[in-house]
C-alpha cells in the first residue's frame, strides 16, 4: 500500500451523525470491499497528513455506477474529534465484482500511474490519490481519489464538442502535463518501458490486417487494402523517431475531451484523469479525430 501526493487545503465541517445507509453500520445493500472500512480510510488519510486526532466513524455510499472495466463509488465520510481539513468524501475506484480473478488485469496500469508517475508530480495535474494498491496474487486492485464533484465538471457526453475556449484549455493542461515528462531521464527505466526495435506491435499489426482482409475479401476495395499495406511497409520507418528515444513523454493513449475535469470557477486547475492506458512515446496531438496525446 502507498500513499500519494500532498494535502489539499479542505475545510469540510466535521460530520457526526449516522447514516442509515452507512457502511460502517453494515447497512447497505451494496458490496464493497474491505477498503471502505472506517479503520482503513483512517489510517490512509493520517498516512496522507490530511487527518491527525480525529478518526472516520462511518462511511456513506452517496453513488455508484460502473464503467466497462470498473466501479467507481462516491464515499462519504463521517469523523469522530478532530478532522478540520480532512475530505469529506472521496471516490473508490476498483474491479468489477463479475471480473474477479486472476484472469483479469484492468486496474494495473492505472495503479502503476498513481503509484509511480503522479506519485513524482509537483503540479495537480491529475486527481489527488490518496491509496493505490494492486494484489499480484488476486488481480484485485482500487484506487482512493479526490472528489472533484463539487469543485469540478466534466463536458457532456460524446459527441458534443467542447467550446473553443475549452479546447484551448484542455490542450493547454495536456501541453504542461507532457512538456512535465519531456525526455525525463527516468522513462523507459524506472517508469514505464520502451518497445523494442523489431516493433512487435507493427507485426501484430499486420498479422491482424492480414486475417482481417482474408475474412472480408473483396468487400475491401483494393485502394483502402493499398493504404494499409504501405503503411505496414513503411512503419519500421515512420518508428525511427520513438526508437531514437528522443522528445519522449508519457501519453495517456486513450486521451480525449471527455477525460478531463474541468473547475467550475475561473481558472487553469484541470485534471486528467483515466490513465489505464498510459505509455512511454512520443507526443502527438490529433485533435480532429478525438486523441490529444
Amino acid at each position: 500500500m502507498q500513499v500519494i501526493g500532498s494535502a489539499p487545503a479542505y475545510e469540510y465541517p466535521v460530520k457526526r451523525e449516522v447514516s442509515l445507509a452507512a457502511y460502517g453500520g453494515r447497512m447497505t445493500s451494496e458490496h464493497l470491499p474491505d477498503v471502505v472500512e472506517p479503520e482503513y480510510l483512517t489510517n490512509v488519510l493520517r498516512r496522507s497528513g490530511t487527518l491527525r486526532d480525529g478518526r472516520v466513524c462511518n462511511v456513506v455510499v452517496e453513488n455508484s455506477k460502473s464503467t466497462v472495466i470498473s466501479r467507481i463509488v462516491r464515499l462519504g465520510l463521517f469523523y469522530d474529534g478532530a478532522a478540520s481539513g480532512a475530505p469529506g468524501s472521496l471516490v473508490l475506484k476498483t474491479g468489477l465484482p463479475e471480473r474477479a480473478g486472476a484472469q483479469w488485469n484492468s486496474g494495473r496500469q492505472e495503479v502503476a500511474f498513481y503509484m509511480r508517475v503522479a506519485a513524482q508530480m509537483s503540479a495537480p495535474l491529475v486527481p489527488r490519490c490518496f491509496d493505490a494498491v494492486w494484489d499480484d496474487d488476486t488481480n484485485n486492485w482500487h484506487l482512493l481519489l479526490e472528489d472533484l464533484t463539487n469543485s469540478h465538471f466534466t463536458l457532456a457526453s460524446w459527441p458534443m464538442p467542447p467550446t473553443l475556449e475549452q479546447s484551448e484549455r484542455i490542450i493547454a493542461v495536456r501541453a504542461r502535463f507532457h512538456a512535465g515528462w519531456w525526455d525525463d531521464p527516468r522513462l523507459g527505466v524506472s517508469i514505464g518501458t520502451l518497445v523494442e526495435p523489431h516493433d512487435p506491435p507493427l507485426r501484430l499489426f499486420a498479422e491482424e490486417f492480414a486475417r482481417f482482409a482474408d475474412r472480408v475479401g473483396d468487400r475491401l476495395p483494393a485502394e483502402r487494402r493499398s493504404i494499409y499495406e504501405r503503411l505496414i511497409e513503411e512503419g519500421h520507418r515512420l518508428n525511427a523517431r520513438y526508437h531514437a528515444h528522443r522528445n519522449m513523454t508519457i501519453i495517456q493513449s486513450d486521451a480525449h475531451v471527455w477525460n478531463v475535469f474541468l473547475p467550475k470557477a475561473d481558472g487553469d486547475d484541470l485534471r486528467l484523469f483515466d490513465w489505464d492506458s498510459w505509455r512511454v512515446s512520443t507526443a502527438k496531438l490529433t485533435y480532429g479525430a478525438g486523441a490529444l496525446d
